[in-house]
């Protein structure tokens, strides 16, 4: 790792004091008001925005549909030629988009870095799918006839994204979308613009070298206004939301009334379970990164662990070893562990949520609070903490993105597996076992009802290679690996009649001679 500053990466990556929130492929403009990007590592103010308005939002629609006219047509391989190039283009960016990555968003610079490795994962599988579009072709009833599947682009995906991944969920859907033949609008986060700026200057180089029309990849940087058009907007195919579950339900039933397609990414409350039969040292490490990593600030951190009553007291005293031992700082300084919250708002959220379990009786074995010093000057510093709980808690149902693991005792596995299926979200799940009966009981039907079920690993994070998401209150989406490239195309059955009658189904008879 070189020793380029943040300010020579912004640089680099075309971030200057000011900038504009919207694109479509070729250069910046924006009509719209004034915004700010603030650091939650030092607090310092980044560089202004100006927002995309109304105006600005017609102009990008406008160009993705004549851009989407043009790029259908392209094959797909071609369309993944692009998506490689794009690819490569984040290789030469890697350590600038790291270091942007983690500073306005607030992880650690190694998973600043793993979020940029993952754009660069995604793109590769994105190439050799482009290849593999495949349908079906199945035979007829009927004598001289073939039927067939294929599949057909849908026109404009809209991305709706979170600060936490500022870049990485979008290029999840992005490489998918662009192989399919699909043309993109993406609105980040309004607390990580910066970040969006960067990727659409990378895949805008990409563009002017390929001599691509406007509108193949579209950025607005706008408040909930915008976004609120883009959700209704009855010529965004599919729409690919981020976020709470209480905008989850807004945008799907929004989507889902002009009978479009939504891809729902919402809350996660994931535990682990910790079977008597558990490899402890390997239970701690999954146990503690899963928890603190990126400050809990992600969809599948680890919330509760829910522990064998045999080892309950060794595993609570481990954790209280290990968290004593956590580096709290600059996440730019890569020997620190955790870094802030991505604001002052979520600091408040993390206090109330502290409050709220202690009132329902939760015992505290590592105590939170906010940082305060030099180092922690811009307010968004907490202590990663542990509380005992009973799952049954108001606090313990609800997600909260914060550092707070809960721990939670059970007797039996079936009574384990229950406790971790007790709560409305079901995004990620894990079981720490040696037992293979133990494994194969929680991956089994009556197990995990999680859309992740990990054996002797964590609940935080995936490889692209599988389809990512949950169920229940996580909303059912799936993006990234495996099949999810259907969801952004359109399905349609053909017949084909070679013969030179029209023999109709079910023997039915209309002659008209």
């Amino acid at each position: 790792m070189s020793n380029i500053s943040i300010a020579e990466s912004l640089k680099r990556l075309g971030i200057a004091s000011d900038n504009y929130g919207t694109s479509t492929g070729a250069d910046f403009f924006s009509s719209g008001s004034k915004i700010s990007s603030y650091s939650p590592v030092d607090g310092h103010h980044i560089a202004s925005i100006t927002s995309s308005d109304h105006q600005d939002y017609d102009k990008v629609l406008g160009k993705a549909q004549e851009a989407y006219q043009e790029f259908r047509k392209m094959p797909s391989p071609k369309r993944g030629d692009l998506v490689r190039q794009f690819g490569n283009k984040l290789r030469e960016y890697k350590e600038d988009l790291g270091k942007l990555v983690s500073y306005e968003m607030g992880k650690s610079l190694q998973e600043g870095l793993g979020e940029v490795q993952e754009m660069i994962d995604i793109c590769d599988f994105a190439v050799g799918l482009s290849r593999q579009l495949h349908g079906f072709t199945m035979h007829s009833e009927r004598p001289g006839h073939r039927m067939y599947e294929q599949y057909h682009p849908l026109g404009i995906v809209g991305v709706i994204s979170a600060f936490n991944f500022p870049v990485a969920v979008w290029s999840w859907n992005a490489a998918l979308a662009w192989i399919c033949g699909n043309v993109v609008i993406w609105k980040p986060s309004e607390k990580t613009p910066l970040c969006a700026i960067a990727c659409q200057n990378i895949f805008n180089e990409v563009a002017k070298e390929n001599n691509l029309p406007e509108g193949i990849s579209n950025l607005l940087i706008a408040d909930h206004e915008i976004g609120d058009r883009l959700v209704k907007d009855k010529k965004v195919a599919l729409v690919s939301f981020t976020g709470s579950t209480r905008v989850g339900r807004i945008v799907g039933k929004n989507v889902a009334e002009r009978f479009g397609k939504s891809i729902l990414e919402l809350g996660g409350n994931n535990a682990i379970i910790i079977t008597e039969n558990a490899d402890l040292n390997m239970s701690i490490i999954g146990a503690v990164f899963g928890a603190v990593g990126t400050a809990g600030q992600r969809c599948t951190s680890t919330r509760r662990l829910i522990i064998h009553e045999s080892v309950y007291d060794d595993v609570k005293n481990r954790l209280v070893k290990a968290y004593g031992q956590l580096k709290i700082g600059n996440p730019l300084d890569e020997t620190n562990h955790v870094g802030p919250l991505i604001d002052k708002d979520a600091v408040k959220q993390y206090l109330d949520s502290i409050e709220k379990c202690k009132a329902e009786g939760g015992r505290f074995v590592v105590e939170g609070g906010v940082l305060q010093g030099d180092d922690y000057n811009s307010g968004c510093y907490v202590r990663p903490c542990i509380a005992e709980v009973e799952n049954s808690y108001e606090i313990v149902q609800h997600e909260t993105f914060a550092p707070i693991l809960y721990l939670i005792k059970y007797k039996t596995l079936d009574e384990a597996i229950a406790i971790q299926n007790d709560v409305p979200q079901g995004l990620s799940s894990a079981i720490m076992t040696q037992d293979l009966r133990e494994a194969e009981l929680f991956l089994s039907n009556g197990g995990s009802d999680c859309g992740i079920a990990n054996v002797n690993i964590g609940t935080s994070g995936a490889e692209i290679g599988g389809a990512f998401g949950g169920e229940k209150e996580t909303g059912g989406g799936r993006e990234s690996g495996s099949d999810v490239w259907k969801y952004y195309m359109r399905r349609q059955t053909n017949t084909i009649n070679y013969t030179t009658s029209l023999p109709l189904a079910q023997g039915i008879k209309f002659d008209l001679d």
